[in-house]
């Protein structure tokens, strides 16, 4: 369950008492679960297909994107992997906090510590929302055939969806958090597959399933190339009217589970689409009013958000709009941040980009790793000894999956696990 979802439990104006602070706690476990080089760094190519387009799979930005007739030469480096490396380092490491937030000892400095990075590691599922709108967008704007696209969206959206949906179900029963009556209920399938419940972070990719809907129809609206900042404003209007269409006509049960939920990045990343060749001019100009907006929205966010996992009373339409803003200026400056990167060499960033590559990979695997070691040895001991296993629970959660994509890169099993 999404924090979005209690929106629909009180009427704009009231403040409603919230699950208590230990069942938040465990939600936040339970809820969640893509300038120029200095000196390029190669990898792996990526396969070899006669419709495939890097630019279109969100693997190199547009600016960078190689003419065909290098197509040879090894996939490099990009914003994107950069980007996308930073954001699954965020989702990993607020999920092990989640997980340490429960073997914390409360009201001590490192129980508060972990808290409020629970909380400051949030805005993962919107920014990869907001990217794979600013992929898209571009890629569409130069050739949208629709047959091809929704065909990649089936194979590489679709099918990973309902396979580790259909994974994770015989995974929790395996290991006990499910009875086994789960596997032959009807009800209890489609439950999971509408609303993306089969473990706590897939509903992003029901949600990325509908974001690839979404975008061919607001085609208009990035021919248009808006400004950042205008889109910023028109996606914060659709998205308010929309929280008021759910609260007071769809009352959706998870509407964080839908990409209604998410239309201000993907409206943001629709514009930066539209606008990425000029990205990161606009990020040069503008980044110290953009990290000077974040940082002002982070310190109204995160009272309400802290307030939130402690369970007591915030109100709905208040912590919501403050967490659309922060998690959207966020996004933004990650995608400033990815370009900046790029100046720098060295062994780190190669690291980093390589991660990104395989954050889907790393996404949809290390659930079941932190799981897995939570049941072999929850965290505990003194405060060196507790922060040194959740460090290296962070790592192995990391790490495992990657190693395992990077083995598995260019091989059948690949495609049929990943879709890539």
């Amino acid at each position: 369950m999404e924090e979005g979802e209690f929106a629909n439990a009180a009427p704009s104006g009231k403040s409603s008492r919230l699950r208590s602070a230990r069942e938040r706690y465990v939600m936040t476990q339970t809820r969640f679960p893509d300038p120029a080089e200095l000196e390029p760094q190669t990898l792996p190519r990526p396969p070899e297909d006669p419709d495939y387009d890097a630019d279109s799979e969100g693997l190199i930005p547009p600016s960078e994107a190689e003419p065909a007739a290098t197509q040879g030469v090894p996939h490099k480096l990009s914003a994107i992997d950069l980007f996308r490396g930073i954001t699954i380092l965020e989702v990993v490491a607020h999920h092990t906090s989640g997980l340490a937030l429960r073997y914390a000892v409360p009201d001590t400095l490192s129980f508060l510590l972990l808290q409020l990075i629970n909380r400051t590691l949030h805005f993962a599922v919107p920014a990869f929302v907001f990217l794979s709108a600013v992929v898209l967008t571009r890629s569409l704007l130069k050739n949208f055939r629709p047959g091809r696209y929704f065909f990649r969206r089936v194979t590489r959206g679709a099918w990973p969806y309902l396979l580790w949906s259909a994974l994770y179900m015989a995974w929790y029963v395996w290991t006990g958090q499910r009875p086994p009556e789960t596997l032959t209920d009807p009800d209890r399938w489609l439950f999971y597959l509408q609303y993306g419940k089969a473990s706590y972070h897939l509903y992003f990719l029901l949600v990325a399933l509908e974001v690839y809907l979404v975008i061919p129809l607001m085609l208009p609206l990035a021919r248009r190339r808006p400004p950042i900042v205008l889109a910023l404003l028109i996606g914060a209007a659709l998205q308010l009217g929309l929280y008021l269409l759910n609260r007071e006509v769809l009352r959706l049960p998870f509407p964080a589970s839908t990409v209604l939920w998410y239309m201000l990045p993907v409206t943001v990343g629709v514009a930066v689409g539209a606008r990425l060749d000029e990205f990161p001019a606009w990020w040069r100009k503008n980044r110290v009013f953009l990290i000077a907006a974040a940082a002002l929205a982070y310190s109204l966010y995160m009272p309400q958000a802290l307030a939130y996992v402690r369970g007591e009373a915030v109100t709905p339409i208040i912590y919501s709009g403050l967490s659309w803003a922060y998690t959207t200026l966020m996004a933004l400056t990650v995608l400033g941040v990815a370009y900046s990167l790029q100046r720098f060499a060295g062994a780190w960033r190669v690291a980093l980009g390589v991660t990104g590559m395989f954050s889907l990979q790393v996404y949809l695997i290390h659930p079941a790793i932190l799981q897995t070691l939570e049941t072999l040895h929850a965290p505990g001991g003194d405060p060196l000894i507790f922060a040194l296993t959740t460090a290296g629970y962070f790592l192995l959660a990391l790490l495992l999956p990657a190693l395992l994509a990077l083995l598995l890169v260019e091989t059948r099993l690949s495609k049929l696990l990943f879709g890539r």
